[in-house]
């Protein structure tokens, strides 16, 4: 099958079939070093064991992003669980940069944290506070104060407490295959579902408010994309056309929906009003046009089309215009993802004179390009909200799982998800 058919499809052939290459990514190591950082085991107070390591998930947060290299355990002279316990000349006989300590407090019936970030040079205090929850929530203290120290030190908003869409897929027997919805922390913990059905559901996406979302389902035997709020699980159809209803992308402000329609022969692209419903066809071409993604002005719309010849990546304005060619490295780029400041263009890519398909980072300020996975099989790359990780799909062991990686190169490493083909991740914006 042509693999600009098989976007066009949404990569239905995947989920009913065996995988196919439709988008990769990997990434390579960098060059220079992560900045070396201690999060020391955080004190606690209570009697029993708690079901979570506070600091070991803040650690592994700041690594993911691939600017910290936590210092191990086990090469920890000192124990601090305040200020008054850090002894400089420790972290600097093990090359830390920054030190951060804490200590967990049961206080009526819930836990109260408070931490503090030293820098290990200047031997100051450059960030302290308190956040409280219940056990339950331990994560979500622990993202959020990894959050907090993360935009100290770059200056960059950190995204350690979003979430993640993803779809799996059991096969009992044939005929027999049960799709999930799910949702997760960004790092795979925690899922719940959202939906199950015997019919492939597709292309998961969350609405800018982080309450929505939108995917395309196959329940009626036909491509159908519906929202669903995540809190009440309540759904609505929001299309019935005939032919491809697909790839749905959600406006800056979330009142208006893309997708790609093949009502009228050819894969195009739409865009609906959800409140009016009112339609508007934005792309009118003998190609196919597909996999549109949002600009953050709500004006443009970036696309995958073949109207080169072969897969590229253009931009255009949804009022009309013409479309603006943004790839011209390789010889076949699509499904575009941009990072929120719109200076990075990720996408699946193809180099010149080879066969597989790979993920792909374009700076579209200087135009270079860089590749980011390494293996054949990568594919629906999802930007973290801050631009610094990436999530896609890809094969481990005969099996679908999801990748997580730095943009930056250093950090390469699977998500824990449940059985099954795990595939068509989504990140979600900030959620607070």
């Amino acid at each position: 099958m042509n693999t600009l058919i098989r976007i066009a499809l949404l990569g239905l052939a995947m989920l009913v079939g065996s995988v196919q290459a439709a988008d990769p990514l990997v990434v390579t190591s960098g060059t220079d070093r992560a900045t070396p950082i201690a999060v020391v085991p955080f004190g606690w107070q209570g009697g029993s064991v708690l079901p979570e390591d506070m600091a070991e998930i803040i650690g592994n947060d700041l690594r993911n992003s691939g600017s910290f290299e936590p210092i191990p355990r086990q090469n920890m002279i000192s124990l601090p669980t305040q200020a008054s316990e850090v002894i400089y000349r420790d972290w600097k006989a093990l090359g830390a940069q920054y030190v951060l300590v804490g200590s967990i407090v049961p206080a009526g019936g819930r836990l109260q944290v408070q931490f503090a970030l030293f820098n290990v040079t200047t031997e100051q205090q450059v960030l302290t506070g308190s956040v409280g929850g219940g056990v339950d929530q331990l994560r979500d203290m622990a993202h959020h104060i990894a959050d907090q120290s993360f935009e100290k030190l770059t200056g960059i908003k950190g995204a350690f407490s979003t979430r993640l869409l993803y779809v799996t897929a059991e096969r009992f027997a044939v005929n027999n295959t049960r799709y999930t919805l799910q949702r997760s922390d960004y790092d795979g913990a925690r899922a719940v579902t959202l939906l199950q059905s015997r019919e492939p559901i597709l292309s998961p996406r969350f609405a800018p408010d982080g309450r929505r979302i939108a995917y395309v389902s196959f329940e009626q035997k036909r491509p159908r994309i519906f929202i669903q709020h995540i809190d009440t699980g309540r759904r609505e159809q929001i299309t019935n056309f005939e032919g491809l209803n697909g790839a749905p992308a959600w406006s800056p402000e979330g009142n208006r929906l893309a997708f790609v329609l093949s009502r009228d022969g050819n894969p195009e692209i739409y865009v609906m009003d959800l409140g009016s419903r009112q339609l508007r066809r934005v792309t009118n071409n003998a190609s196919i046009d597909t996999e549109p993604f949002w600009g953050k002005d709500g004006q443009t719309i970036y696309f995958t089309s073949d109207r080169g010849g072969k897969p590229q990546i253009y931009k255009m304005n949804i009022n009309g215009g013409a479309a603006e060619r943004v790839t011209f490295i390789g010889n076949y780029n699509a499904n575009p993802k941009l990072s929120a400041d719109e200076k990075t263009l990720v996408m699946v890519h193809r180099q010149e004179g080879f066969t597989v398909f790979r993920v792909a980072a374009q700076d579209l300020q200087r135009g270079n390009l860089r590749v980011l996975s390494e293996t054949s099989l990568d594919e629906s790359p999802t930007v973290a909200p801050n631009g610094t990780m990436l999530i896609y799909a890809t094969r481990q062991q005969g099996r679908g799982v999801l990748m997580l990686v730095s943009i930056n190169g250093r950090v390469r490493l699977p998500l824990p998800t449940a059985q099954g083909e795990v595939r068509e991740p989504s990140w979600s914006p900030y959620l607070n």
